[in-house]
């Protein structure tokens, strides 16, 4: 056995002994921590951008909003609801149950494990920590090798201001993750890709563990004629091209009417050069694929359909411009894969049934965009079409509601998050019936003297 598995063995038992001792599920010391969380990073978003700029070289004012605004956001949520999530829940009891009344508890799971992907590698690592905190949890987190900036900066910040006993960072490569799969948690919450998804579940089933799946897929984006097309443009390009599009909700690709088409990419084209310009690679405004597998595997997608924009490259600075492609096959490899990157195909659709058809024909996506005014299509959507979340009329903002759960279906994943969510993702609800010795009801103890003729009559 290595040291880095004894390591990680040494650790959950800390965890373990710390968690046994309650002090976790207290209120003041759940508050104690989300403030002490809130602190160190409103302490540390310079060490957490200029980790995030280069990883990713994302825009300051993206990686701002997505890594630290939002998080800070989540904590500050958190500590506003937390009294009200802790408390009891009194429900209804039925009257055959009288005099006993029914209450729902909730209380932390224990010892939890987070395995965080690399696309937002601050903000994905550490805003199930604040559902995990505020549900009383002791947590392992296990930032990105992909993004060893930032992994560097979540540990140091974590390392060295919590005790490790409640929480603690595991840094390494996929070894560690192997490492910490073998192990028993009490929830292993895991944000990355479908087909590592999978691994994770596996591994945790030999324990019994729950698990929380944060997947992707192919994130459709409808686009009818009823719809103003200047600011659909302008909405699509920003949601798919932010983050270089490396998004698990980005639109992965348009479903246009055919008779607005050719209008709407014209206004695709303005807005991709009125954002990043005429040569995207000098903005300041565009970031860079994470890695050079990622950035193979993304040249590979640009060898199909008709490039209308975009297409250049430079893989030593990790570079490939916003792309838009049409005619696209439905069965070419764009197509058959998440595209996670700064490329978008168009296919186009005469009915709004011929596109319901064409998405439910796809695993189901952790997003949906329909851009359209027409109250039936849209219902149409809601009705026929399962999916994680989306939005109508914009891309991707439904994630910065935290009353909104956020988690995929099917092969997008399963649980949610944010907000409260979060804290039930983390809590375990507990069902309790309080009776009273005031009555005791003879009938109910054998030998029974009712007939059943008159039990029936009783309970209906």
């Amino acid at each position: 056995m290595g040291i880095n598995n004894l390591n990680i063995k040494a650790t959950i038992a800390m965890q373990r002994t710390f968690f046994a001792t309650g002090k976790t599920k207290n209120y003041d010391f759940r508050v104690a921590q989300l403030n002490k969380l809130l602190e160190i990073i409103q302490a540390n978003d310079k060490l957490i951008l200029d980790a995030v700029y280069a990883d990713l070289r994302k825009p300051a004012i993206e990686a701002y909003s997505s890594e630290v605004l939002v998080t800070l956001s989540e904590i500050k949520y958190a500590l506003k609801h937390l009294k009200t999530w802790m408390k009891p829940q009194k429900v209804s009891t039925p009257i055959n149950l009288f005099p006993s009344s029914s209450y729902i508890y909730t209380e932390p799971l224990g010892v939890v494990l987070i395995v965080a992907p690399w696309n937002y590698p601050f903000a994905l690592t550490i805003q199930p920590l604040i559902g995990a905190i505020a549900a009383g949890n002791c947590a392992i987190l296990k930032p990105s090798e992909h993004t060893p900036n930032t992994s560097s900066a979540i540990a140091k910040i974590i390392n060295t201001n919590f005790d490790p006993n409640f929480i603690t960072a595991i840094e390494g490569d996929i070894e560690t993750n192997q490492a910490l799969l073998t192990e028993r948690f009490d929830h292993i919450f895991f944000t990355g890709g479908t087909a590592i998804g999978k691994i994770v579940m596996e591994a945790a089933a030999k324990h019994l563990t729950p698990v929380t799946l944060e997947l992707g897929g192919k994130s459709p984006c409808i686009v009818d004629e009823n719809c103003n097309l200047e600011t659909t443009a302008k909405r699509i390009v920003w949601g798919k091209f932010y983050n270089a599009g490396q998004t698990c909700v980005a639109p992965d690709y348009l479903l246009v009417q055919t008779s607005i088409k050719s209008v709407l990419i014209e206004k695709l084209l303005k807005y991709v050069k009125i954002f990043f310009g005429e040569n995207p690679q000098q903005s300041s405004d565009f970031a860079r694929i994470v890695n050079d597998r990622q950035f193979e595997r993304l040249i590979s997608l640009l060898n199909e359909g008709k490039i209308l924009i975009g297409g250049q490259s430079d893989k030593s600075d990790r570079f490939i411009s916003p792309t838009i492609i049409d005619k696209v096959s439905h069965d070419s490899k764009i197509m058959s894969e998440e595209v996670f990157g700064p490329i978008l195909p168009i296919l186009d659709y005469d009915k709004i049934s011929d596109a319901i058809a064409f998405v439910n024909s796809q695993p189901k996506p952790l997003a949906l965009y329909l851009f359209s005014n027409n109250k039936q299509n849209q219902e149409q959507i809601l009705q026929k079409v399962s999916f994680g979340g989306g939005c109508f009329n914009d891309t991707i903002l439904h994630l910065g509601n935290p009353e909104l759960p956020f988690g995929g279906v099917g092969n997008s994943g399963m649980g949610s998050y944010h907000g409260k969510a979060s804290f039930d993702t983390f809590s375990h609800r507990k069902s309790v019936l309080k009776n009273s010795f005031r009555f005791d009801l003879k009938w109910r103890y054998p030998p029974y003297k009712m007939t059943l003729e008159t039990l029936k009559k009783f309970i209906n």
